[in-house]
């Protein structure tokens, strides 16, 4: 995983900037996730996605004191990691906003589910039309986990165009 990434994500997952990711800030994701989605605290699908979330939390602290600093997130995070727990964890995220459960979502469910997991607005359009290149409307499950996984693990992806700063950001021209 490049160090860029990792440091990116785990901005992202630190909600208050104090270096130190908390449970309740991993879990928060979940419940705003829940929250824009319409979906209430008793919903399956959100007891699923706590579950997972819950276990990857359990996983990246490593030293089990209930925060998740840096080096321990880098140290956990790769391949691996993504494989056994990010990717059932994110994938619960995205069946929480697939409202219809076709296995896609729609551009305004995607936003909504990158604005609940900390994703700023700006790049939102230009991440979906990476994932959605022959403009069909929607974004499958299987190509939006496997754009997160090429991020993570090497800090590149057809989403990471969409993130402003990043090497492969596109111009606004280019847009």
């Amino acid at each position: 995983m490049s160090d860029a990434a990792k440091l990116r994500i785990f901005a992202m997952l630190d909600v208050d900037g104090d270096g130190v990711i908390t449970r309740a800030e991993y879990l928060g994701r979940v419940d705003r996730a829940a929250a824009v989605c319409e979906r209430d605290a008793g919903h399956p699908l959100v007891a699923a996605a706590r579950a997972a979330h819950e276990e990857v939390f359990r996983q990246m602290d490593g030293d089990a004191n209930g925060g998740v600093t840096y080096a321990e997130y880098r140290d956990w995070a790769g391949h691996e990691a993504f494989e056994e727990s990010c990717r059932p964890a994110l994938g619960s995220l995205f069946d929480l906003a697939d409202q219809d459960g076709d296995g896609c979502l729609t551009r305004a469910e995607f936003t909504r589910l990158r604005a609940a997991t900390g994703n700023t607005p700006e790049g939102a359009d230009a991440a979906f039309d990476a994932l959605d290149p022959h403009g069909e409307g929607t974004v499958q499950r299987a190509v939006y986990l496997a754009a997160i996984h090429d991020f993570l693990t090497t800090g590149r992806s057809p989403m990471a165009q969409a993130y402003p700063g990043h090497p492969d950001a596109l111009e606004p021209a280019a847009r």
